[in-house]
C-alpha cells in the first residue's frame, strides 16, 4: 500500500480523474453514508459535493487527507487532524478512515489505520484519537481489534451526532537488540 497526501493548491480544484476516484470511493461506501448522513443522499453522491466536503476539510491547515494505493487503485483514505480544537485534547485525530468494499476483510483498514499511526508515531505524538458514531457497531468492531479504547462519548461537533470516542497510545517500538 501506498499512502500519499493529498495536495491541492490554493485556489485550484482537485483533478477530474483523481475527483472522479474519490467520489467513487464514496458512492461505493454506501452503509456508512446512510449511517453518517454526510451526503444528502448515500444513493447519488456527486463529485461536486466530495470536492466542496474535502475543500472544507483541507480548509483547515491541521487537516491532512492521505489517499491509500494498491497497485495504483484508490483503495482507501483517512482525514486526519493533527491538533484537535479543543485546546485540553492532546492528541491528534483520525477523522475518517474510509476503504473501497471491493477490498473490505483484507487488511486494507487496518493497513491504513497503521499507516496513519506511524506517521503520528514518526511526529512523536504519544497517542491518537476518533469517534466512532453510535450507530455504526461495525466501525467500533474494527477499531477495537486495531487497539483503540473507548474514552468518552459525546455529540460529534459537526453534526451533534452521539459518537463513541476512543483513543490508543501510540508505543515507540524497542529497537531489535
Amino acid at each position: 500500500m501506498i499512502l500519499e497526501p493529498l495536495k491541492v493548491p490554493r485556489g485550484r480544484d482537485i483533478p477530474a480523474p483523481l475527483l472522479t476516484e474519490l467520489t467513487a470511493l464514496h458512492a461505493a461506501n454506501r452503509e456508512f453514508q446512510a449511517l453518517s448522513g454526510d451526503f444528502p443522499d448515500p444513493d447519488d453522491i456527486r463529485p461536486e459535493q466530495v470536492a466542496a466536503a474535502l475543500a472544507q476539510e483541507l480548509a483547515n491547515p491541521d487537516t491532512e487527507v492521505l489517499l491509500a494505493r494498491d497497485s495504483g487503485r484508490l483503495t482507501g483514505m483517512a482525514i486526519t487532524l493533527a491538533h484537535h480544537p479543543d485546546p485540553a485534547d492532546p492528541d491528534p485525530w483520525i477523522g475518517l478512515l474510509l476503504v473501497h468494499p471491493a477490498v473490505h476483510r483484507q487488511g486494507h483498514g487496518r493497513r491504513l489505520a497503521t499507516a496513519v499511526e506511524d506517521r503520528f508515531r514518526a511526529a512523536g505524538r504519544a497517542a491518537v484519537r476518533l469517534a466512532v458514531l453510535d450507530n455504526n457497531p461495525k466501525a467500533l468492531a474494527f477499531w477495537t481489534a486495531c487497539g483503540y479504547e473507548i474514552v468518552d462519548h459525546r455529540p460529534d461537533r459537526a453534526l451533534n451526532r452521539p459518537c463513541a470516542v476512543l483513543r490508543k497510545p501510540l508505543r515507540t517500538p524497542r529497537p531489535d537488540a
